[in-house]
């Protein structure tokens, strides 16, 4: 796929709100974090959906079903339906069932998300690799998945069984912090077999492919914490996005971002979709955005005046991609970090 090099975040004089038909939103560091509403969701979610924006909930977490998920926002105060509830379980079920027979059995190594969403497409989710299954499903099965469950996946795909992964993030945000995820427990299963599986969730295709068919979205934005992961996934679905600073993703990892990892827009949190966004210039032989100018010099990013830090960040953004061109900018940002406190 052929795309054009982004150098710089984009401008927008409409509110992002205005500008797209749905927003296609993740959850873990943007919505909440450690089951907590973050600061300004709940209230910016409400305003763009009495805008007239629709608003998706899209997660590569299998574990919970979108019944589950969707109790969950109701009761922080965000009003969701299960339908508005997009899950990698429902992403790697419909591709699955293009794959198997109608009816075929499906080994599960997971939680009750993948069992829900396999049922939907109309197969019989089993337990065991003795079971016959036509195929074998991992996802986030949660801290008390047995271990033996590893296993029963190794015994089916080692016999040749097609095997699928919801999705293969290595790690998930918890209360306590940063736990293993379903790509640590797909890499045991892999490490085992030597086979690779097909894999649904975000950034792929399938994924994206499920969001828009259940939202029938026409302008979607993606809204998302993480570069490998919600803004590689609306690259890879030619679509635009918008990165909020609330979750994994700090001002170094954005600087440095390769082109299929940089956003269409940065903000500090949701309050971001409904506002414009400023436009970035070029000023002499660095970029303009606020009070801020930003140069790419021999060895480090540099950065003068003054103003919000935001538009200090995206100042930085251009000069640092621009001067990577389609690699990674290797600059050193340090000082002009520090002055914007990032």
């Amino acid at each position: 796929m052929s795309q054009r090099v982004r150098t710089r975040p984009e401008g927008s004089g409409q509110a992002l709100s205005e500008a797209y038909d749905t927003a296609l939103l993740d959850l873990d560091g943007v919505v909440y974090a450690g089951g907590n509403a973050i600061a300004h969701a709940v209230e910016s979610l409400a305003t763009a959906r009495e805008g007239g924006m629709n608003l998706a909930y899209v997660t590569n977490n299998a574990l919970r079903t979108p019944d589950a998920v969707a109790g969950h926002l109701t009761e922080l105060g965000i009003p969701t339906g299960a339908e508005d509830v997009i899950t990698s379980a429902q992403a790697v079920a419909r591709l699955i069932s293009e794959q198997v027979p109608a009816g075929a059995r499906v080994l599960v190594i997971g939680g009750e998300g993948l069992r829900v969403a396999l049922r939907e497409r109309g197969l019989e989710p089993v337990e065991s690799a003795d079971d016959d299954p036509a195929a074998v499903v991992q996802g986030f099965g949660g801290p008390d998945l047995p271990w033996g469950r590893f296993a029963e996946a190794s015994y089916a795909v080692a016999r040749g069984v097609p095997w699928f992964a919801s999705n293969t993030d290595l790690t998930i945000p918890s209360g306590r912090g940063i736990a293993p995820g379903n790509g640590a427990a797909v890499e045991v299963v892999r490490i085992a077999t030597g086979a690779e599986p097909q894999v649904a969730g975000k950034p792929l295709p399938p994924m994206h492919r499920e969001t828009i068919l259940r939202t029938g979205a026409e302008r979607p934005l993606v809204v998302g914490d993480r570069l490998d992961t919600d803004i590689e996934g609306a690259f890879n679905g030619e679509v635009d996005s918008l990165l909020v600073l609330t979750g994994v993703t700090d001002g170094p990892r954005l600087l440095a971002a390769p082109p299929q990892h940089r956003p269409t827009y940065v903000d500090a949190d949701l309050r971001g979709m409904l506002t414009g966004q400023p436009e970035i210039v070029e000023a002499g032989e660095g970029f303009r955005c606020g009070g801020w100018t930003a140069t790419a010099g021999k060895e480090r990013l540099e950065l003068d005046g003054d103003g919000e830090a935001l538009d200090g960040l995206r100042a930085l953004c251009a000069a640092a991609w621009t001067a990577a061109g389609d690699g990674v900018c290797e600059l050193d940002a340090g000082k002009a970090l520090a002055r914007l406190g990032l």
